[in-house]
């Protein structure tokens, strides 16, 4: 793969001539390390954390950290980058914004303020660089936030992303660990991004990038709204389906339950996964997993709920009474709560 053998630069204006995927071994949020090396750094990194004021860090880690100002706010912090998935720079700097912001809006949080976090080689053509931030940018204001400076460096390969800090009330956070037996599992995007980006057609590709630059804002509300009647809440990326799934249902204690085939799925990724269609993060899902997940679907929808998801949808447990009000926020109910040991079960 030659990463650095691009034309010269286009006329001011021009990003058609870069096509940023090509720039990079592996993109958006299947760069991500494997969930098991990443436990056990946590593991090792929580014990030095003693802050009484921080309400969630480490120790039982979630989406974003978050930390007591006062006794009616909290920070919420997060920060997330990776390589390009998509070859069009205005699309790639949307897509990482609305994927950082999806931690906040996960924890239930609002977005207030963003720096940009940008490695850049050198000869990257100007235009291209500004594509990236401004649409990065836009989306940050869409959120309610604002991007207030960052930093860049040289970088053979490009990465972006953001640090983006939100608030949220100390007795409002939403968390991974407080799903309950009985209820129902919602998810508000759909699902395919890896395995449709990889092997999807034209307009399925299209389809998945508009749904990757959509931010979980409008969901998050939603959910907040419901007060109670929310349990775990937390975003699909990197792990996919079963690694966030079964996040929650580690951390609550419970069974999540999730029927393949209510799956909301991406134009494509069905028949994409059907053909073998598969990326890297699939193996190292599947690895971590190992014994957590057990499965009864077609050979084609497992590999949908392990496929890594770049600026996936908020995947929720809720009321059952409370289903229907999710609806005009993209949710769709996808499985059950059960009692029992902490696993994840696709049938």
């Amino acid at each position: 793969m030659k990463k650095h053998a691009l034309k010269q630069p286009e006329p001011a204006g021009s990003t058609q001539a870069v096509g940023l995927a090509q720039w990079t071994t592996c993109g958006g949020c299947a760069a991500k390390w494997g969930a098991g090396p990443l436990d056990r750094l946590l593991a090792t990194l929580a014990s030095q954390s003693a802050d009484r004021s921080l309400l969630v860090g480490l120790d039982a880690f979630d989406d974003a950290a978050v930390l007591a100002l006062h006794d009616d706010l909290a920070l919420v912090s997060t920060t997330d980058f990776f390589p390009p998935m998509v070859a069009e720079p205005a699309d790639y700097g949307a897509i990482a914004a609305a994927n950082a912001c999806s931690d906040v809006f996960a924890m239930g949080g609002r977005v207030v303020l963003a720096l940009n976090i940008a490695a850049f080689p050198e000869h990257l053509p100007d235009q291209v660089i500004d594509a990236v931030l401004s649409s990065a940018a836009g989306v940050v204001a869409e959120a309610g936030g604002v991007v207030a400076g960052g930093h860049t460096i040289r970088s053979n390969e490009p990465v972006f992303g953001l640090a983006v800090q939100g608030l949220v009330h100390p007795d409002r956070i939403l968390t991974k660990r407080a799903a309950r037996a009985g209820q129902a599992v919602v998810l508000s995007k759909p699902l395919g991004t890896g395995i449709v980006l990889q092997g999807g057609g034209e307009d399925d590709r299209r389809a998945a990038v508009a749904g990757m630059r959509a931010l979980n804002r409008r969901a998050s509300a939603a959910l907040q709204a419901l007060g109670t009647a929310v349990g775990a809440v937390t975003d699909v990326t990197g792990y996919g389906l079963c690694g966030h799934g079964w996040e929650v249902a580690e951390r609550s204690g419970v069974s999540l339950v999730l029927d393949a085939r209510a799956l909301p799925l991406y134009p494509g990724a069905l028949d994409a996964a059907a053909r073998g269609v598969r990326t890297g993060g699939d193996r190292r899902n599947r690895e971590h997993l190992s014994g957590h997940v057990e499965s009864t679907t077609t050979a084609a929808r497992e590999a949908i709920a392990f496929d890594p998801q770049t600026s996936g949808g908020l995947l929720a447990t809720v009321d059952v009474a409370a289903v229907a009000d999710l609806a005009d926020a993209g949710f769709v109910p996808v499985g059950e709560v059960a009692a029992g040991a902490a696993r994840v079960v696709l049938g």
